[in-house]
């Protein structure tokens, strides 16, 4: 925030004037001075919350300056209402706090009781008690209250500090006092500051947490003596919350919550604002969405960061060391997070990669499931890796966990694409077999059912190239959008190679690719390999103009390679030249289904 801007209303006569020309001139001016002073700004200084400007604006009460009072009072972030007697103090609830409602602003007030020099007989213990309290139980709008006097100059500097911490630090968003209590998007950003700090993921933050929690966010260290007497304080209200493990999630929320009824707010802001949360309690944009931009023909990896921190993530939360993170694992894994991604739910997550026999996603599928998302939909990779805590003392942040790869225009150019995860369509005749594959990349058991797809399905794993290189491949099975993705030319564009697969046992079903490709000639621009399916059964002829292996023989195509190579080095998967011999050797993939 660049400025706060402070608007004095109250009575006349109840010392508005004096009170901002004590603040500006440091001592009572005993002069006449003018009715209405004219707007003053202060530039930030030491004291003053986040060095923010601060604007004040002088106004009058007189019924012919309500026009002006009613648009200064819409223009400021906070109200600095002052009262001085008895008359003035009852026309705060009577006449100023239901004419700010009736504005419809929403912004704190400041109750300010003047002229304190006056009432020689009355105490500031009894003035908060039977004045101050009870208005501020009636209207939640007043986030503090303070008795000044301008003659004596006291507590001028704290009536506007307050006013400047009431926007900058306020209670409303995290303090409920009606319930006496945090309120829920509070507690919610607290619960994940505390995740993110338990950095073993015990339940407690330990000694050393808490030293670096003290550090992130305070700059500076946390000695013991204040450490046991946080534990005290913590165990004052419940006893079990602080011990020699640390202190638990009910004793971290109850220590912010102590924070918040003594007044020190503002301790609570900077925790949550160094965690990147706004006054809204909502994550900064730019910090979930850093710009990221992802030049055509080129495609979003995880860096050699982004790998090791989704691997450390993984590891965390394999509490009971079984390879696979179960319900309740990944349930904790994602706390911090809106819960699993958009995509992943629509990918019938966990079952599009890689599971053990209980079912459950294991190292391998949760690194291909990421190594997706990111090839797919960048910009939610970086929206998890910012819910997830991911740092980087990197400029770009979040960025840092991603890279982006060389663009592959000329695909028919010899040589190898240097990437790591590739995308392939898998086409072909509806029975063919189509899903049957993408199961059985995830070595999953052969279904003798027959379902046909209708939305689109992926399977991702990890696969060994020649060389000990890894590398993720992607299938998809396009399903009734087949026609759509066909003749959208950004997705062909995102593709590296398609897959024609046909059912060898069914006359009929290799005619299905010869037509595909005449009705979508724009296929031919991108790397493809032929695969037969269903070569446990007996092979037919097909009903074609050509069988399969003269039609890939007329095309001067190589044998198929392995789905992933062919993708890597894209022109092996294009016709070839009359001139160049044709590799006859494994001229299709024949993959039983069995």
């Amino acid at each position: 925030m660049a400025t706060v801007r402070i608007c004095v209303c109250g009575d006349e006569a109840c010392g508005k004037s004096s009170l901002i020309t004590s603040l500006v001139k440091d001592v009572f001016v005993t002069t006449k001075i003018q009715p209405v002073l004219p707007q003053i700004t202060l530039p930030p200084t030491i004291g003053t919350p986040e060095n923010v400007t601060t604007t004040i604006v002088d106004t009058s009460s007189l019924p012919q300056e309500r026009d002006n009072l009613r648009k200064e009072i819409r223009k400021s972030n906070v109200i600095l209402l002052v009262y001085s007697d008895h008359y003035s103090y009852e026309r705060v609830a009577l006449f100023w706090m239901p004419y700010f409602r009736s504005l419809g602003v929403n912004v704190p007030v400041v109750l300010c009781a003047n002229k304190s020099d006056l009432s020689v007989n009355t105490t500031t213990a009894q003035v908060v008690e039977e004045e101050m309290l009870p208005v501020m139980a009636e209207f939640k709008e007043i986030d503090s209250c303070i008795r000044t006097s301008a003659k004596e100059h006291h507590n001028i500097n704290e009536a506007f500090f307050l006013c400047q911490k009431a926007v900058t630090h306020p209670i409303a968003p995290i303090y409920d006092s009606k319930e006496a209590n945090l309120k829920p998007a509070a507690v919610s950003a607290l619960q994940r500051v505390f995740y993110l700090c338990d950095m073993d993921q015990d339940g407690y933050l330990n000694d050393k947490e808490l030293h670096d929690f003290q550090l992130k966010c305070f700059e500076k260290p946390l000695s013991d003596d204040d450490l046991n007497n946080v534990k005290r304080s913590i165990q004052r209200w419940a006893p079990d919350s602080a011990s020699e493990r640390g202190i638990d999630q009910k004793g971290f929320l109850l220590l912010n919550k102590t924070y918040a009824e003594k007044g020190r707010h503002e301790t609570i802001w900077i925790i949550l604002r160094k965690f990147h949360y706004t006054d809204s309690l909502s994550l900064r944009d730019t910090f979930l969405h850093p710009k990221f931009d992802v030049p055509q023909y080129s495609s979003a990896e995880l860096s050699p960061a982004g790998y090791r921190f989704f691997v450390d993530l993984f590891l965390l939360h394999d509490k009971d060391n079984d390879g696979g993170l179960n319900d309740a694992e990944l349930t904790a894994l994602f706390a911090p997070t809106p819960g699993l991604p958009s995509s992943w739910v629509d990918s019938a997550f966990p079952s599009c990669t890689v599971r053990n026999e209980a079912g459950h996603i294991t190292l391998q599928g949760w690194l291909a499931q990421w190594s997706m998302t990111t090839f797919e939909e960048p910009k939610t990779t970086l929206e998890y890796l910012a819910y997830l805590g991911f740092e980087s003392q990197e400029r770009g942040g979040t960025t840092a966990a991603l890279k982006v790869t060389k663009a592959r225009k000329r695909r028919n150019r010899p040589g190898r694409v240097e990437r790591n995860v590739f995308l392939c369509y898998v086409l072909g005749a509806g029975g063919s077999g189509k899903s049957s594959l993408l199961s059985a990349f995830l070595n999953r058991p052969f279904s003798t059912t027959y379902h046909p797809t209708i939305k689109p399905r992926t399977s991702v794993n990890s696969v060994e190239l020649q060389g000990g290189k890894q590398c993720y491949l992607i299938l998809e099975e396009l399903g009734e959008l087949e026609p759509a993705i066909l003749e959208n030319q950004a997705k062909l564009d995102a593709c590296d190679i398609l897959c024609y697969t046909y059912d060898s046992s069914d006359p009929d079903s290799f005619a299905h690719i010869v037509e595909l490709r005449k009705k979508y000639p724009q296929l031919d621009a991108l790397p493809a390999i032929y695969t037969a399916l269903k070569a446990d059964q007996d092979k037919t002829m097909q009903r074609s103009e050509l069988q399969p292996d003269d039609y890939t023989n007329a095309l001067n195509m190589a044998a198929p390679l392995h789905l992933a190579e062919s993708a890597t080095f894209p022109s092996t998967a294009f016709p070839k030249k009359s001139e160049q011999p044709v590799d006859r050797t494994n001229l299709y993939i024949a993959l039983g289904a069995t």
